[in-house]
Formats: structure tokens, sequence, C-alpha cells
């Protein structure tokens, strides 16, 4: 252990108070994963810490319950009034998980596991730690965090808890500050399936109440082009993306679902044309959580743009549509192909690309970024100014107008973009109106 905390520890305990390592850090030790957060309890007072520790850098934070952050760590003091004998249990047990209602002493190695947290760690099993309606009243974001637990582990819900969840659902819609589910949502990203943690929302019901226009493909047929469901297939791109880039991630996992609002029949067959512009039910979703509009943007423009073809037939003129269509969205062609690979391997009809079928798509790409001098309308080489001074025409819209038809054909030939080429279309493009 850290000096920096042993020594927290071994101070309050030379005082007279007990301290222990509590919640998610004693469930990662067990978990042998190294610990996000280190987490002290002891049953000392705020006061009590302040005076512990003066000589030290101390702050205190929270209103409704306050902790003291001692060089950078977290110390509570959770005291039940005057009941230290029972001092860390009663804690415990108002705690979420059994998987983090323990408590470890790094000084005399003693761990209290009074609701057998580690077996539960060991059998992969999420349970709450009593009551289980009792532990979701008081907190129904603990619904999410279940599942979101239940991915961490690859494991399964006890039977109570399942059994709890899928009664309480509906308190989701009730007071619950939304954005501690994006906070969860983007927690989950962050693991090595997030599949686990959107099958375990679907399989509860709580989908419903969080992502409705995910819930409603858990049935869909994917198609001709397919052999799974579109929701099974959303999953399957989801995990195929990086964790380090989790807006990206979810990105996979809600691409598609503009399938339900496009799906028409054809032939008896399901089709689902001009899917990636269904985008209203999902940019919904994320509003209601209180994303934030730049990510809902984000999100919205690799839904719109992952069916842009890409293929060894492409054209540079195509390309080069293709990398300012990714610039007037703001994304990037790394993850326009991030988003094109993933689409590809989680669909179960189709083989993945293989290495060097992505190195020939790249390079498309990559030798028209280097070649080409305008992919937006703001590089060509000529002003708003200019066009304005060499017509003879006041700042207006219509400006905007020569503009587009002048990108449109720089972007037919690159080598029209200089100065005077430029010119030559524009007194071109008024001899013709």
């Amino acid at each position: 252990m850290d000096e920096n905390i042993y020594s927290i520890f071994k101070r309050l305990q030379d005082h007279g108070f007990k301290a222990y390592l509590v919640g998610g850090a004693v469930r990662d030790i067990f978990m042998q994963r190294k610990p996000d957060d280190i987490d002290i309890l002891t049953h000392a007072s705020i006061p009590e810490i302040k005076s512990v520790f003066s000589d030290w850098k101390v702050r205190t934070v929270g209103k409704t319950f306050s902790v003291c952050i001692i060089n950078g760590i977290e110390v509570s003091s959770g005291r039940a009034g005057s009941d230290v004998a029972s001092f860390p249990e009663s804690d415990l047990a108002r705690r979420d998980f059994t998987i983090n209602a323990m408590a470890f002493d790094p000084v005399s190695k003693k761990i209290i596991d009074p609701f057998n947290g580690r077996k539960d760690i060991e059998n992969r099993i999420i349970r709450f730690t009593r009551e289980p309606l009792k532990r979701i009243a008081e907190d129904p974001v603990r619904m999410v965090r279940a599942c979101r637990f239940l991915a961490l582990m690859k494991g399964s819900f006890s039977l109570s808890t399942l059994n709890a969840l899928q009664a309480c659902r509906a308190l989701l819609d009730k007071d619950v500050a939304k954005e501690r589910i994006s906070h969860e949502i983007m927690k989950a990203m962050a693991l090595d399936k997030p599949s686990l943690f959107f099958r375990a929302l679907q399989k509860t019901g709580l989908l419903s109440y969080i992502f409705p226009s995910l819930d409603r493909c858990f049935d869909l047929d994917g198609g001709l082009h397919h052999r799974e469901t579109v929701f099974e297939h959303c999953m399957l791109v989801g995990d195929a993306l990086p964790a380090r880039l989790p807006f990206l991630r979810l990105a996979g996992f809600l691409h598609d679902i503009g399938k339900f609002d496009a799906a028409t029949l054809e032939d008896g067959s399901l089709t689902f044309a001009g899917h990636e512009d269904h985008a209203q039910e999902m940019v919904k979703d994320l509003s209601a959580l209180r994303f934030s509009v730049r990510d809902i943007t984000y999100i919205s423009a690799l839904m719109k743009t992952h069916m842009r073809p890409l293929t060894v037939e492409t054209t540079p003129r195509a390309a080069r549509r293709l990398l300012a269509m990714l610039n007037r969205h703001g994304l990037s062609h790394q993850d326009f192909m991030r988003m094109r690979i993933a689409d590809k391997k989680g669909n179960l009809a189709k083989k993945p690309y293989t290495i060097s079928e992505i190195r020939v798509r790249l390079k498309k790409l990559l030798d028209e970024i280097h070649r080409s001098s305008a992919l937006s309308i703001n590089d060509l080489d000529i002003s708003g100014h200019e066009i304005a001074d060499l017509l003879n025409i006041k700042p207006s819209p219509e400006i905007g107008k020569i503009k587009e038809l002048l990108f449109e054909k720089v972007l037919d030939n690159p080598l029209l973009n200089q100065n005077d080429e430029l010119k030559k279309l524009c007194l071109s493009f008024q001899i013709k109106k």
C-alpha cells in the first residue's frame, strides 16, 4: 500500500480510532484489480479527524455527508450515534451490494465481511446487502449500478436481486438525477464487455426506461444481410470498439437503432434503407439522460456517416467527398474507419475485414488527405471578401452559395484550388447566371 495512505491508517489507530479501507477498493483488491478510488472509514468524528491531522493538509467537502480530504485521500466518519461498538458493521450494512460491503485494516490485516462479499466475488454474484427493495428505494440508481457490476464481474444476479430489479424498474422514471445514470453508462464503457451491461439492463426491464430506442430493437430481425438481430448487432459492434474512446464505443452500441423506424417489408424481407437518417429517438434518449450537446452531436454524426461506402473500387473523387462529409460532421477519418471495421466485425453473415483490406481503404483516405488542399469549404484559396469585390456584390448569402459551388468543383479537381483559378470560376458562374 502507498506509504501516504498507510500513514493515515497508522496515525488514526495510534490516536485510538478504528480505521478501515472500505467499498470498491476492497472489492477491487479481491478481484485482483488496481483500485480506482481509495476510501477510508473511521469512527472518529469530522472534528476529531481534523484534530488528528492538524499538521496535514486537510479540507472538508460535502453538505449532507461531510468527508475529509487528507493529502488527496477521502476519509469519512462512519460513527452512527454513539454506537462505536458496532463499527464498521453498522456502516457496511447501509451499503448497496455485498461485494461493496467489506472492510480491510491494512495495519492488522483484518478483514470484515458481514455479508459474505468475498464468496459472492468468487461466485460472481451480484446481491444486495439486505432487503433489496429497501436498498433500491434509498437510491434507485443502484439498479443501474447492479447491472454495471454484473458486467464488471461477468457474473449474474441472485434471484432476490433480479426479482427486486424487475419489480422496482419504474422508480427510474421518478425523482432520479439523470446525470447519475449517464455517469454509470459511461463507466460501463470502460469495461471489457459493456454489452453485458446493456443485456442486464434489458433483462431487468431497465433498458426501456433508459434507452427505449435501443430496447425496441431487441427482437428486431437484422434483415437479409445479417444473421443476428439488430440489438445483437449493436452489442457486437460496441464491444469491438476501444474502451479508451468511450463515446465512440457508445455510438457503436446505438449506431443502428434507426432501423426500427426505417424498417419496411420488400418481398417478405425487412429492409432498412436510410436508417442512418433516423436519429431522432436516439437524440431524445441521450438528451433525457443529460448528455451534452457536443457528445450527442458526435454520436449522431457517427450514426449518420457509418453507411458511407469505402471499398477497393472507391475513386479518389469519392474518397475526397467522403472526407469532406466527415469534415462537415466534425469527425476524423480514424473514427470513421474504427466504426466501419467494428460494424463489419459485428455482422455474423460476413467476414471481418482483413488487415490488408483495412490498409487498402485507409490508404485511399490518406492519399487524398495528403494530396488535397481543400477538404472543407474554409480551405478554399479565396475569401468571401475577394468574391464580393470581384463580382461587385454586397456580403450576402449569395457569397456562401458561390463558395459551395467552388468547393464542389475543387472536390472534383483539387488543382482548381488556386486563387486565380477560383476567380475564373466565379466569373463563369456570373456569366451563366
